[in-house]
């Protein structure tokens, strides 16, 4: 099995935005395995703001979950 998100524990706030938009991307590429046809979609996405803004929703969504797997970083603190 594939280990490539062994913790979602991060130093900083920053890094675990960073990691919620990796976690957004690597569900792309789940989805849509193929590289050559997420290329041919993205001009069908990139300049709709709709889709933008769902995106945003996504990795909000995601960061979320690594704060509370941080406990908000309030540790560190």
């Amino acid at each position: 099995m594939d280990n490539w998100l062994p913790t979602l524990v991060t130093a900083t706030p920053s890094e675990g935005y960073d990691l919620a938009v990796k976690l957004a991307r690597i569900a792309v590429k789940k989805t849509q395995p193929d590289a050559d046809e997420r290329e041919r979609m993205r001009p069908d996405y990139a300049g709709d703001a709709d889709a933008l803004i769902a995106v945003s929703q996504v990795v909000a969504t995601n960061f979320a979950t690594i704060a509370a797997a941080n406990d908000y970083w309030r540790a560190g603190a």
